[in-house]
C-alpha cells in the first residue's frame, strides 16, 4: 500500500510538472500600456505568457551590425494587448525599453508585431544570448530589427 502511495504521488507530482505553465520561466517584469488608452494597463510577464500566443515564422532580423538571420518568434499580438486597453485608433506608438532607450512607431509598422516572449521556441529569459537584454521585446516584422525593442517596459499610444 506504500508503494502504490508513492508511485502516486510520483506521478501526480510528474503530471503537475509537465502541464501547463510548469515550464514558465519566474520573472519579475511588467509592460505598462499608457497614452491615448480608455484603460491604462500592467501586465505582468506571467500575464503575458497566459494570454494566446501568436507565432511569426520565418522571420528577416535585419540587423544595422552584423548578418541578417531569419528567426521565429512567439508572444502577444500587439493588436490584442491594444484592444484591452480600450484602444481602437492611433497614430503612432512610442515603445520604451529598461535602459531608456525609447522609439517612435507607426501604426503601419506595427502591422503583425507581437510582444515576444519566445525566440526559437525558447522563452527569452533562458537563452544565453539573451542574458541582459531583457525578457520580452517589441517585435515589428514590418521594420528593420534595430527598431525592435528588447526590455519592452511601456507602450504609449499617440493618437
Amino acid at each position: 500500500m506504500k508503494f502504490c502511495k508513492t508511485v502516486f504521488a510520483t506521478l501526480i507530482i510528474t503530471l503537475l510538472a509537465a502541464c501547463g505553465g510548469a515550464g514558465v520561466p519566474q520573472v519579475d517584469w511588467e509592460l505598462a500600456v499608457t497614452g491615448d488608452v480608455d484603460t491604462p494597463l500592467t501586465l505582468s510577464y506571467r500575464e503575458l505568457t497566459d494570454m494566446p500566443q501568436t507565432d511569426l515564422s520565418d522571420v528577416l532580423m535585419q540587423k544595422s551590425l552584423g548578418e541578417d538571420q531569419i528567426t521565429s518568434w512567439s508572444g502577444v499580438a500587439l493588436d490584442l494587448i491594444l484592444e484591452q486597453a480600450g484602444v481602437s485608433d492611433y497614430s503612432t506608438i512610442t515603445a520604451l525599453a529598461a535602459d531608456g532607450y525609447a522609439i517612435e512607431i507607426s501604426a503601419e509598422e506595427t502591422l503583425d508585431a507581437i510582444v515576444a516572449l519566445k525566440r526559437g521556441g525558447e522563452w527569452i529569459p533562458e537563452i544565453p544570448d539573451e542574458e541582459g537584454k531583457g525578457p520580452i521585446r517589441l517585435v515589428t516584422p514590418e521594420t528593420p530589427a534595430n527598431r525592435w525593442v528588447f526590455q519592452l517596459q511601456e507602450l504609449q499610444v499617440n493618437e
